[in-house]
């Protein structure tokens, strides 16, 4: 069952894009986004996983969050600069 809010499933797109896992279902959230490095030298696991919300109080700032953190991954600017070179 995709997102219910358009705002949020782009947003879900864009990280799937990037090949972050998408993992819907949970206790309070709709689902979990996880990232696709499982490095020691990751922000401490700050960026590796969030919380994906059914009703977020904004949708589009929760949808600004979500690809954020997608941009902000250590390992994906890593990976992007090498390919730059």
């Amino acid at each position: 069952m995709p997102h219910p809010n358009k705002v949020v499933r782009d947003a879900l797109q864009y990280a799937s894009d990037n090949d972050w896992r998408i993992v819907q279902g949970g206790s309070h959230a709709w689902g979990q986004m996880y990232c696709p490095y499982n490095d020691k030298t990751c922000r401490c696991g700050e960026f590796c996983r969030a919380s994906i919300w059914s009703t977020p109080k904004n949708p589009e700032n929760h949808a600004k969050q979500i690809r954020r953190i997608v941009d902000n991954c250590v390992l994906q600017k890593t990976q992007n600069l090498s390919a730059e070179e």
